[in-house]
């Protein structure tokens, strides 16, 4: 492999693009590493969709910079960047073969039949749709002709493949096995991949490291574990998944510490955050949460250590490998907990302790 000629294989600095009086992004800023999955994550509307087609050179940034492999490529056309683009539907040419579509871009490029089939045979059998070549896209399933679409898109070798949803066209079954279909050749290749998603599940499956998007910014730039585990943002914790909001007041504890007191009286100690979280005063707000699977039940207060918080069981839903509990606290707050098997004092009507690992407390702003 070709060592890299810039330390980043994508950098975004400042861009922002306006629809008249809309901006779609924001003043977004961002690096993506060669050989990197890059996941662009949020609820439809975000930004996530512009920022990847202003990349892909499919929209004019109203202000900032796009650099790809240290070239500044901002005013650069779509054809003249080292980028290639799959779209949601795949966008393949219905009265094509497999193999005349996976080969259009290279007959643009005005390369002889000759030049251009051993490179078509070698993008198909990346793919492994080798022996489809003279099947048309209504002739394959969903898989085969996204599969289809990324030989096209890799058969120009681009530096950084960008994929618009790449999985939202198929069915769950389906998606699963992609997902590792798409991971395995991204690794195989060693080219960085930008995608968009607003499935959380597929961001945490196949991302090296994601920025949620919210409004046309970026609310938190991560890993998938850190993102999942540690949210900055009610926003980010959220659209995570974290349903379980905690509201507290700040009580001294010590050097490195932070008290909390829960309007139940239940108390708890929690190592004192950083900035941009804290300092926190004694008095002070203090907003935290915990997710479902970190929560249990159990029919007494549980030992020394552990926050406890009187709940009443109002419904109990089955999911096979899980199941969920909707709880309602002192206060009339729902909670939701995450787990296996089913205890006594998960009854529906039970009044039950919601318990929690202390670590397991996530504050943020």
């Amino acid at each position: 492999m070709t060592p890299p000629s810039a330390p980043h294989s994508v950098e975004i600095r400042g861009i922002s693009k306006r629809f008249g009086e809309v901006t779609a992004v924001d003043g977004v800023s961002l690096a993506i590493g060669h050989g990197e999955l890059f996941a662009l994550l949020g609820p439809s509307g975000c930004g996530k969709t512009t920022l990847l087609r202003l990349i892909a050179g499919l929209e004019a940034p109203s202000a900032g910079t796009i650099v790809i492999d240290g070239a500044d490529v901002t005013r650069t056309p779509p054809h003249l960047r080292p980028v290639n683009m799959v779209f949601q539907q795949y966008a393949l040419f219905p009265h094509l073969s497999v193999e005349e579509n996976v080969a259009f871009g290279l007959r643009y490029k005005g390369l002889p039949r000759r030049a251009w089939a051993a490179k078509v045979a070698e993008a198909l059998a990346l793919v492994r749709l080798d022996g489809f070549e003279r099947r048309r896209p209504d002739e394959l399933s969903g898989g085969q002709r996204q599969r289809v679409a990324l030989a096209r898109a890799l058969v120009l070798e681009p530096k950084v493949l960008l994929l618009d949803e790449p999985l939202g066209a198929l069915d769950q079954k389906l998606r699963k096995e992609v997902q590792v279909e798409l991971k395995t050749l991204q690794r195989t290749l060693g080219i960085s991949f930008v995608f968009v998603t607003h499935d959380q599940e597929e961001a945490l499956a196949l991302s090296d490291r994601m920025a949620v998007m919210s409004r046309g910014r970026v609310a938190q730039i991560g890993k998938p574990a850190e993102i999942f585990e540690r949210p900055e943002t009610e926003l980010v914790a959220e659209f995570m998944g974290a349903a379980n909001f905690f509201t507290a007041e700040a009580r001294e504890a010590g050097p490195g510490l932070l008290g909390l007191r829960l309007p139940s009286s239940a108390t708890l100690t929690v190592p004192a955050p950083g900035p941009p979280l804290g300092p926190f005063q004694p008095g002070d707000r203090v907003r935290f949460i915990v997710r479902p699977e970190k929560l249990a039940l159990r029919a007494a207060p549980p030992e020394k250590g552990f926050a406890a918080v009187p709940v009443t069981v109002e419904d109990r839903v089955y999911q096979g490998a899980s199941t969920l509990w909707l709880v309602r606290g002192p206060g009339g707050e729902r909670f939701t907990v995450c787990g296996p098997g089913d205890p006594p004092a998960a009854a529906n009507g039970a009044r039950a302790f919601l318990c929690w690992d202390p670590e397991h407390t996530v504050i943020v702003r």
